[in-house]
C-alpha cells in the first residue's frame, strides 16, 4: 500500500492517506463541475490531516448532509465528506503529488441525477 500526500495550493493544509489508486471518479454536480475535482475514497484508518485544520472551512448545500472542505486562505478543496458516505472521506486527486491522471481509469458519477447514480453506484 502506497501512502500518497497532498495539500491544497499555499500549503497551509496538509494531509496523506493510504492506498493503491488505480482509479477516480468525476462527478457532475454542481459543484464538482464547478471545482474540476477528480475524487478517490479512503477511510479515516487510512486518511490523515497533518496540518492546518484551523484554516480549514467547510461549505454545505441541498441536503446538508456532505462537507466539502477548502482552505479559507487560498480557497482550494482537498477533500470532503461526500453525501454517498458521508463517513469517508473522498479526496481531490488534483491536490496530490504524486498522481497522474492521465494514468487512471476515470469513472463518472452523475451528480446531476444524484439519487440515480448513488442508487448504482451502491450496486456496483
Amino acid at each position: 500500500m502506497q501512502r500518497h500526500k497532498g495539500a491544497c495550493h499555499c500549503g497551509r493544509i496538509t494531509f496523506d492517506f493510504d492506498g493503491n489508486v488505480d482509479a477516480a471518479i468525476e462527478c457532475n454536480c454542481s459543484i464538482c463541475r464547478k471545482k474540476g475535482a477528480i475524487w478517490h475514497g479512503t477511510d479515516d484508518a487510512h486518511f490523515r490531516m497533518l496540518s492546518g485544520e484551523a484554516d480549514l472551512g467547510f461549505y454545505q448545500f441541498g441536503t446538508m448532509t456532505a462537507k466539502h472542505y477548502f482552505c479559507k486562505a487560498c480557497g482550494v478543496s482537498p477533500f470532503s465528506h461526500p453525501r454517498i458516505v458521508p463517513t469517508m472521506w473522498a479526496v481531490n486527486l488534483r491536490c496530490v503529488d504524486d498522481i497522474d491522471l492521465s494514468r487512471l481509469k476515470i469513472h463518472p458519477f452523475d451528480g446531476e441525477n444524484w439519487e440515480a447514480a448513488a442508487q448504482r453506484f451502491m450496486r456496483e
